[in-house]
């Protein structure tokens, strides 16, 4: 595909009409003048200056509003530019790793911006790991710096001698810092708001679970993905990196940003009610980088998320099912409190969601103002950004598109039959594969075999299996019907029946055990065990969930249901799951 035909193509036209509708031409051109301007001044790079300048020029527009807190982007320019000169006072150069421990809040907005104009990488850690996950996740990412909410500086303290990489600790919020480590406040009120030559780079950097439990760092090597070398790009040419980059920014259009215009501050305002860790919240960040305003919840609840809606007139959001389910389950006389005419895009992902509540929450907020329809759905994952697209015309067209992920617009998927070699038609259920930009430069850092067994090579090219089975209709609509994998996705939490099974057979009664799904009306799936006792011996579920609390299992990880039975083990020493998960999901509609 020539430039030209990537230039005059329908995703091009999409992504540019997000950017310019959102940001406003005469502003995007003028924030492009003044970037080029101070870079020659500086010795810094236009991409480093875009953003500062283009806050200036918004500058009394709200950036972020953290409870209390509304900052302006004036504000938020002076607060980036000292973080950004506090984080190079620590010795971090363009590449390094900054890994951040952090809640929701203004903090994760200022060092994410911080890391993105100075080139460095943002590892974002989950706040629920295990100590020595949390040795392997940060060793993982080779950060020179940990950055952590004092909520979470406990967690820190307990490994911090096991951080060998690490040159700085620093604390977020206020009270006494421990020896040894560093206050942001402090580090930030004595820099200078200023940028070091460097280059513009999407610092965030999430994690992923993969089939063993143990958490990946993914690594996007965005210098390769649109360098000279193909072979760095898994075979692909430049063109088509390009190609996919552009589908993935169309995204951005088909969600309707660009449209979304806040009648007091004309732009586009995103509630962020889940955890800034999670890759699937980006997707909720990403109006910020054109000028959106972004609204934080430090914990997500139900009412909250109605009262934000109402309060901050919010038109866009990201949030996993299990928040939509929460939401319908609140008494009526509590829903219809909220005016939510204000929402235009609600964006769910990180879990299959059931059609029901898609046509519920529709109806709640159509009842309480919205003009339309305001659900959207994507399917994709860490490793490969956005894939599928539902959007409200779709299902409105032919309600049965409810049970679908959405049409293939941001990337490529196809269907394959992997026993019999070939690809599916229409209609016909195999393994989905994917193509996208993300795909092109993929790693798991420190694990390239993992990498690799992600791909499949089908007629001269690479395909990314997720492990996922489903089928696509004649118009290119997904159905995700099962899953490869054993992981257990329980309110959007992605858990691992083997991580659970290894800590049950450490009980001294255990001969044997199984952990498989079992439906939940809240969470949509939970970890059920099956566990088979030695002879003679007793065991209660409550002594069994001590037992699993006492070797580090928590929240999401405990199984929900815990049956005593024999396991059907074949000769082979294979368990056929499936059977036990039947026995669970009688009666009940299966959703992924």
């Amino acid at each position: 595909m020539s430039k030209l035909s990537i230039l005059r193509s329908k995703h091009t036209h999409r992504a540019l009409g997000a950017i310019f509708g959102q940001m406003g031409m005469l502003t995007f051109s003028r924030s492009m003048m003044k970037a080029a301007m101070r870079a020659r001044a500086t010795g810094t790079t236009a991409g480093q200056q875009f953003h500062p300048a283009l806050w200036e020029i918004i500058g009394d527009r709200e950036a972020v509003v953290d409870g209390e807190l509304r900052l302006t982007f004036r504000e938020f320019r002076e607060r980036v530019l000292r973080t950004a000169d506090a984080l190079h006072g620590l010795g971090l150069r363009e590449g390094d790793a900054c890994a951040v421990l952090l809640g929701n809040g203004v903090s994760w907005f200022e060092i994410s911006q911080a890391c993105n104009l100075s080139g460095y990488t943002m590892p974002m850690l989950n706040w629920h790991l295990k100590p020595a996950e949390l040795i392997q996740c940060i060793e993982k990412a080779g950060a020179k710096v940990l950055i952590v909410d004092r909520a979470f500086l406990a967690n820190v303290e307990q490994v911090r001698e096991s951080l060998l990489k690490v040159n700085h600790i620093v604390v977020v919020g206020e009270g006494t810092i421990p020896d040894g480590m560093k206050s942001l406040r402090e580090l930030v009120s004595v820099a200078t708001p200023s940028l070091h030559p460097g280059r513009f780079h999407i610092a965030a950097k999430p994690y992923s679970g993969g089939t063993t439990g143990t958490p990946k760092f993914i690594n996007m090597d965005q210098a390769a993905m649109f360098g000279d070398e193909d072979g760095k790009r898994r075979g692909a040419s430049r063109e088509e990196a390009v190609r996919m980059t552009v589908m993935q920014l169309s995204a951005l259009g088909w969600y309707g940003l660009g449209k979304l215009h806040d009648p007091v501050t004309k732009n586009v305002r995103s509630l962020i009610p889940g955890p800034l860790y999670h890759a699937g919240v980006q997707v909720a960040v990403l109006p910020f980088l054109f000028g959106g305003t972004v609204v934080p919840m430090h914990k997500f609840t139900p009412e909250g998320f109605l009262s934000a809606i109402q309060d901050e007139r919010i038109n866009w959001t990201f949030v996993a099912p299990t928040m939509l389910e929460r939401v319908l389950a609140l008494p009526d006389e509590i829903k219809d409190k909220y005016r939510l005419g204000s929402m235009r895009s609600l964006i769910c992902a990180a879990a299959p969601c059931p059609p029901h509540i898609k046509q519920e929450i529709n109806r709640l907020f159509r009842r309480q103002g919205a003009p339309d329809d305001v659900f959207h759905e994507y399917y994709g994952a860490s490793e490969t950004g956005i894939i599928t697209i539902l959007l409200p015309e779709d299902y409105q067209a032919d309600p049965r598109r409810y049970r679908s992920v959405g049409k293939v617009r941001a990337a490529e998927c196809r269907i394959y039959n992997i026993k019999a070699g070939h690809w599916e038609e229409a209609g016909k259920v195999g393994s989905v594969l994917v193509r996208s930009a993300l795909t092109f430069g993929l790693q798991y850092v420190g694990e390239s075999k993992k990498t690799d067994e992600c791909f499949l090579s089908i007629d001269g090219q690479l395909w990314y299996d997720d492990g996922l089975i489903g089928y696509l209709d004649a118009d290119e609509f997904l159905y995700l019907t099962s899953r490869a994998k054993e992981m257990i996705i329980c309110g959007g939490v992605n858990i691992f029946p083997n991580e659970i099974e290894d800590i049950i057979k450490r009980h001294h009664s255990v001969l044997d055990a199984a952990v498989v799904r079992a439906p939940d009306p809240d969470l949509g799936e939970v970890p059920a065990a099956v566990v088979q006792l030695r002879e003679n011996s007793t065991l209660t579920e409550s002594e069994l969930l001590a037992h699993c609390k006492d070797f580090g299992l928590y929240g999401f990880k405990l199984p929900r249901h815990v049956e005593f039975a024999a396991l059907p083990r074949n000769l082979a020493g294979k368990l056929p799951k499936k059977e036990l998960e039947d026995r669970f999901w009688r009666g009940v509609e299966r959703i992924g």
